[in-house]
């Protein structure tokens, strides 16, 4: 039933809604309205005609399935202390995650190619979107070229936005398609989105960008990694040439301060922690800050050290599977994206268990496309066969 034409047509719009809506959808609410509609729901419907794939990921991801639920139990548990306003609602939450993983094995269904073409078509329509922030924000709206770059709709946020920017730059260097024409429309496509990056001034996210792309050929081991890596790190010291006072302008930013902070309040509730959705505030240098400004110390806060544990056991399992399969080109991009996204955590994102939001894409979307190298190996050239059909 998951493989007929029209369900993966319908599954195939989800995932496209998830990428690309985050910044085209009008509101926040309209965005989640269609994530039920386009996402959860077919992955649902689907889920008992696609059992036999699910039970292969269970096989072969054993322990990551293993800390997905140890990580949901755990967190139902600390519903019992937590905060929250509404405990149930932080439940809620926890049953979007579980789908939305559940969702990329029944959509691949044995295909990693599936997944590949709508990531590629994602990244094309993120980089529109860069295309049409910087023309609102300095065209239309006349900001001065020395102000952060703001995203459209939920990427408004310099910081995040930035992030989802990059993340797509990294999954967009991995999955190239083999066609003339559309590497042209590609070396367009990339460029803007290294552009947004750059103006919107998040050092978080160029760092993590550039270390991405400089590392590619641990994983990689071709010559185009090599000239990637090195074309970045050339552009990235001219960047800084030219950027300088603005690079180094905020100092720090206090996120060692931060993190000292988080440290310290770790310790007060080692093994309970504050709950999901524990509300908190990180005082620090005399300043109250909304999060962490790191997802780990946010998971400790939040979850305590069992927590910690079992996220780290699940997203460090994300990097094991796909070193497995490195030699394919689904599994060098999933090793890519990790990448950027374990970098990018260190420096900004502090929502694990959120409604589906920008913070998502490099926590929950590496996870949901690891479950997908289940196939990978089965079909090493499924990423060649994309970009001999785009």
């Amino acid at each position: 039933m998951q493989a007929s034409r029209w369900a993966q047509v319908w599954m195939a719009t989800g995932l496209l809604w998830f990428l690309l809506a985050i910044a085209f959808a009008p509101t926040n609410k309209i965005y989640q309205q269609g994530l039920v509609i386009f996402l959860w729901l077919p992955a649902m419907i689907f889920a008992w005609s696609a059992r036999e794939r699910l039970k292969e990921v269970w096989r072969v991801q054993r322990w990551m399935c293993v800390m997905v639920l140890l990580l949901a139990v755990w967190g139902l548990i600390s519903l019992l202390w937590t905060n929250a306003e509404d405990p149930s609602r932080e439940a809620k939450r926890l049953l979007y995650i579980g789908v939305f993983l559940l969702f990329f094995p029944v959509f691949a269904d044995a295909r990693p190619e599936r997944v590949v073409r709508v990531m590629q078509w994602g990244c094309l329509g993120l980089a529109l979107s860069s295309l049409v922030a910087m023309i609102k924000f300095y065209g239309v709206v006349g900001h001065s070229w020395s102000a952060r770059l703001e995203g459209l709709g939920q990427l408004s946020h310099p910081i995040l936005g930035a992030y989802v920017i990059g993340l797509a730059a990294v999954w967009m260097v991995h999955w190239v398609p083999r066609a003339r024409w559309m590497q042209v429309v590609w070396v367009v496509g990339l460029a803007l989105l290294g552009l947004f990056v750059v103006l919107s001034q998040s050092r978080g996210a160029a760092v993590a960008l550039l270390l991405s792309l400089v590392a590619m050929p641990f994983w990689c081991r071709d010559r185009r990694s090599v000239v990637v890596a090195i074309s970045a790190l050339l552009l990235a010291l001219l960047i800084f040439w030219l950027m300088e006072p603005l690079v180094l302008a905020r100092g720090v930013s206090y996120r060692p301060q931060i993190f000292m902070a988080s440290l310290q309040m770790i310790t007060e509730r080692p093994w309970t922690g504050l709950g999901v959705g524990g509300v908190y505030k990180v005082f620090a240098d005399k300043i109250y800050f909304d999060h962490t400004h790191n997802l780990f110390t946010h998971v400790g806060i939040e979850l305590g050290v069992p927590g910690v544990l079992l996220w780290c056991g699940l997203w460090f399992g994300v990097l094991w599977q796909a070193w497995k399969v490195r030699d394919t080109q689904y599994g060098k991009g999933v090793i890519g994206l990790w990448v950027f996204a374990f970098l990018a955590m260190q420096f900004d994102a502090a929502n694990l268990t959120g409604t589906p939001r920008a913070e998502w894409f490099i926590s929950w979307l590496p996870v949901g496309l690891a479950s997908v190298l289940v196939w990978a190996r089965a079909k090493p050239d499924a990423c060649d066969k994309v970009r001999r059909s785009t």
